[in-house]
């Protein structure tokens, strides 16, 4: 699927959008918030950090005050609880009556090392934080997607979740997990909802988590996060309304 490296979007490509993003405080989350945003849409950010979501909500503020007022939305994926899910869908319907695109960014890494040696609570933390925060956000969401003309639902993949490797544990399996959740949603709403399910495996990508894992590499050999807003973009626009259920690998 590479009609995407041919799009060229419009400077308000996503004006009158409501994007929720999780991860916003960093990483990936952090550049795809500034990006939608400076192009048009109402960006939420979510994410554990009120400093680094401050930070961000700041930086749109100064680099594009023509773009919609951003919105905070603190959350701790590992300890929250189905109220929690809740009060966020509830938020979201008194100030904006519906919501356009809900984009996964937030992850854990855990432990490299082997399956026998593994930690159980790291296990569990990162099933909470990398699969069921991503499950019951997306379930809770779901009815104010349903309300948008066009919705967009991006999960953030990897390749250690389409093939397993060593050392890799819990991310590994719960990015496996993520991907049959993405199948899963995208059949159960084809035909019957204009909201499209996807992932996106961004490859290696200069990130705080990337230096964690591969900390003798030198960053610059890897591509930033910026490369990825192409892909991103395009999945959330218009344009992409015929796609669902696809796993897409930057490349």
């Amino acid at each position: 699927m590479d009609s995407w490296k041919s799009f060229t979007p419009s400077n308000d490509e996503l004006n009158g959008k409501i994007v929720a993003i999780t991860g916003a405080g960093a990483g990936i989350g952090r550049t795809l918030a500034k990006c939608f945003a400076a192009h048009g849409a109402t960006v939420i950010l979510m994410g554990r950090t009120v400093e680094k979501l401050e930070a961000i909500y700041d930086e749109i503020e100064n680099d594009h005050p023509n773009a919609p007022q951003p919105a905070i939305v603190p959350i701790d994926f590992e300890a929250a609880k189905d109220a929690d899910y809740q009060l966020i869908h509830d938020s979201i319907e008194t100030e904006y009556g519906k919501l356009n695109g809900l984009i996964h960014c937030a992850a854990e890494l855990g432990e490299r090392t082997s399956i026998g040696s593994y930690s159980l609570n790291v296990w569990e933390k990162l099933m909470a934080v990398n699969v069921t925060a991503p499950f019951a956000l997306t379930k809770h969401l779901l009815p104010l997607l349903r309300l948008s003309d066009s919705a967009s639902i991006i999960f953030t993949s990897s390749s250690v979740g389409l093939k397993g490797r060593a050392y890799w544990g819990a991310y590994a399996a719960s990015k496996a997990a993520l991907e049959n959740l993405m199948q899963t949603l995208a059949d159960e709403l084809e035909d019957t909802s204009k909201i499209r399910v996807n992932s996106v495996n961004p490859g290696a990508t200069r990130t705080a988590m990337r230096a964690q894992a591969f900390p003798a590499e030198d960053p610059a050999t890897v591509k930033p996060t910026s490369a990825l807003i192409p892909l991103y973009l395009y999945l959330l626009s218009d344009e992409s309304t015929q796609i669902s259920g696809q796993q897409i690998s930057f490349s």
